[in-house]
């Protein structure tokens, strides 16, 4: 264990012992206790890195709507490797600047973590079949092309 983590776990027991916590902890209510108290110093990077995780989520969140009715999301990231970093670079769908090449690989990374939950799934499936051998194993197609052409289809109003 590093210091820093063993610096965490000792202001942890410290405020367990203070507050008399019930056994549940909430690290934001640990974390602004710490703060106030003094025992933990956030460094600019570390504040840095929580405004950027913010401006991510915003990102992620902003959905629009074309002018056929479609949602889509407006913001797009891709990773890069700049150096021995790695970097996580967004642009907007409707930015004229923003390069294709950008989409291509965004586009691409989110399908590689669509099939890596896809690959997790079936072996969580294969492995409760295997465990439990149900009368009935559980069954997961993965061909999501009817699924999707489903949810394409446009809402029907009832009259």
């Amino acid at each position: 264990m590093t210091a820093y983590s063993n610096q965490v776990k000792d202001y942890v027991e410290r405020y367990k012992a203070e507050t008399g916590n019930d056994g549940l902890l909430d690290p934001h209510e640990v974390a602004a206790w710490a703060l106030h108290k003094g025992l933990h110093k956030p460094n600019t990077k570390t504040i840095i890195d929580a405004i950027a995780a913010d401006i991510a989520q915003v990102f992620r969140e902003e959905y629009r709507t074309d002018s056929q009715g479609r949602r889509y999301r407006a913001k797009h990231a891709a990773t890069h490797k700049k150096g021995s970093k790695t970097l996580s670079l967004w642009a907007d769908l409707d930015d004229p600047n923003a390069p294709h090449a950008h989409f291509v690989r965004s586009f691409g990374q989110r399908r590689l973590q669509i099939v890596g939950d896809c690959l997790q799934l079936k072996t969580d499936v294969d492995v409760y079949n295997d465990k439990r051998n149900p009368a009935e194993p559980i069954q997961i197609p993965l061909d999501f092309t009817f699924d999707v052409a489903e949810l394409q289809q446009p809402l029907r109003k009832v009259a």
